[in-house]
């Protein structure tokens, strides 16, 4: 198979004989020197691969790749009858999707079978995971790489992250460097998207971390019953015949939202997957009154966490600079997968005292004297009341959230995000978070939707942060002054929370990108407050 540079050079047949492809006996060898499903970056030599997308289809451009030079084009079951470029090699596959991942991963020599892949889904939880297990692992001896929604990183290389899980071509360029450079364990955020457009083929995981789920891309998924069922892939799909599943479940009451016990029932239930603790795949049950892995007892403050848990292994004494039970349950998926794994409890112990906050995941910021200033990722409902119930009981003086919702995306958690916020929360400033092509104020009326069906009452920010009103709502547009203002008038105390854009550098309006960066924000204005 080809190499990892310019002038690789995979044979076509070789990749193809890897798959099921259609019309195989019918194919004329070709040297591959790329691999694209987009016709724009094709080129001589490359194999262009015809995917259906959401708003347009690969199979309209297939003379645009053949003008560019490339050598083949891998197209859907029956498209090739009739082809008209006898240059150009034809093959046919019932799945191009699935494909794509297939051939990009031959291409590449199968760089995910030379390191241990370590793979977590979940709505909430995965970045600040891969975080814990990257020191884990490094502790442990292991050379770890990270792909996920802040970066792909390894060794001393960062690579910005335009998506959580990368395309297929680019997700396996990755995982080659990574191979060629030392890598030995791959953490990989593998998000919903990405499961169901199967963007992670090619790959069999080691081990596969569930952490939670809540309402979130339904604009994508359309109801939760298929959100969860994409992310149950990475078990049923995606795992290793001998793999480890490792599964966060919740203390709540109500089995029907509690989607860890959900997927734990389902995958006990399904012996073709070999759940038996026997024989076959491992599945390592993780909760706050867990069976395998759980917590006998933990102290929270806001300078981190102390708990004490027990392992198969025995008991463990993990201290952490995150603060709140949603990072405790991180935590807990953490060791999970280090368990599993079987790295030792000595090695755990100091890999999470060692490990750092994930940026932007209820990361402190510089504040004015007296008051705490955190910056959060929260921007779904259940991630929201999260991070209030934690700050709540950690809270001397006022709770305050800032907070608004992404345009072109999903508006029906928009009032439930307000009504959480309203009942949780002391003071709430409504601003913009990613408008895109939407007008700010009629996302941030859809938000005040929710917070209408609480008690808390609508005042001006100005009187309500500095007159004797505790409790109180507003509408600041503008991020920027909600921010300065918000930090400006805080007392002693208080706790301000900066939520839905946490590591974020930029802000998508209908006029464009721009700049901006809450943590950057919030420092600014402690610093003009402290000088």
């Amino acid at each position: 198979m080809g190499k990892n540079n310019s002038l690789a050079a995979a044979s076509l047949r070789e990749m193809a004989e890897e798959m099921e492809i259609v019309n195989l006996d019918r194919l004329q060898d070709r040297a591959i020197r790329s691999i694209t499903a987009d016709s724009r970056q094709a080129g001589l030599g490359s194999l262009f691969v015809a995917i259906p997308g959401l708003t347009v289809d690969g199979h309209d451009f297939l003379d645009a790749a053949v003008k560019k030079g490339c050598a083949a084009v891998l197209v859907g079951k029956g498209r090739c009858r009739g082809w008209k470029h006898a240059k150009v090699a034809c093959l046919e596959a019932a799945d191009t999707p699935k494909a794509l991942g297939q051939v990009a991963a031959s291409f590449h020599g199968h760089p995910a079978r030379k390191m241990l892949m370590i793979g977590i889904t979940g709505t909430n939880g995965k970045t600040t995971t891969t975080y814990l297990l990257e020191s884990i692992i490094r502790q442990a001896g292991g050379n770890p790489g990270v792909i996920g929604t802040v970066n792909y990183r390894y060794n001393t290389v960062e690579i910005p992250a335009p998506f959580t899980t990368p395309d297929p071509v680019s997700l396996h360029r990755i995982l080659a460097e990574m191979a060629d450079n030392g890598v030995t364990h791959v953490i990989m955020e593998t998000s919903s998207h990405a499961l169901e457009q199967k963007r992670v083929e090619g790959i069999l995981f080691d081990a596969a971390l569930f952490t939670n789920l809540s309402r979130d891309h339904l604009d994508f998924h359309g109801d939760m019953g298929s959100y969860f069922a994409s992310k149950k892939r990475l078990f049923t799909e995606y795992l290793k015949s001998d793999g480890k599943a490792v599964v966060i479940c919740d203390d709540s009451d109500d089995s029907d939202t509690d989607w860890g016990r959900r997927l734990l029932a389902e995958l006990r239930a399904d012996k073709a997957l070999g759940y038996t603790g026997k024989k076959g795949r491992t599945l390592v049950d993780c909760g706050l009154r867990g069976t395998t892995v759980a917590v006998r007892e933990a102290r929270e403050s806001l300078a981190g966490t102390v708990a004490s848990l027990t392992t198969p292994d025995g008991e463990l004494e993990v201290r952490s600079e995150l603060v709140g039970t949603f990072n405790l349950k991180n935590l807990l998926g953490a060791v999970g997968v280090a368990v599993a794994l079987h790295i030792s409890g000595e090695k755990i112990v100091v890999g999470l005292a060692q490990a750092q906050a994930a940026p932007g995941r209820l990361e402190r910021v510089q504040s004015p004297a007296g008051v705490s200033v955190f910056v959060d990722f929260a921007h779904s409902p259940d991630a929201l009341a999260n991070v209030l119930q934690t700050m709540r009981r950690l809270t001397t003086g006022r709770l305050i959230v800032i907070f608004g919702c992404g345009g072109d995306r999903d508006r029906g958690k928009r009032p439930l995000m307000g009504k959480v916020a309203g009942s949780k929360a002391d003071v709430v400033v409504l601003t913009s978070d990613n408008p895109r092509s939407e007008q700010p104020a009629a996302i941030l009326r859809d938000i005040e939707a929710g917070i209408l069906q609480t008690a808390l009452p609508r005042l001006r920010l100005e009187g309500l942060l500095t007159q004797e009103a505790m409790r109180g709502y507003d509408i600041v547009p503008s991020r920027r002054e909600a921010i300065r203002e918000t930090i400006r008038h805080a007392r002693p105390g208080d706790v301000v929370l900066l939520c839905g854009k946490g590591h974020e550098t930029y802000q998508i309006t209908p006029e464009g990108r721009f700049f901006f960066d809450d943590r950057l924000e919030a420092a600014a204005q402690a610093a003009v407050i402290n000088w």
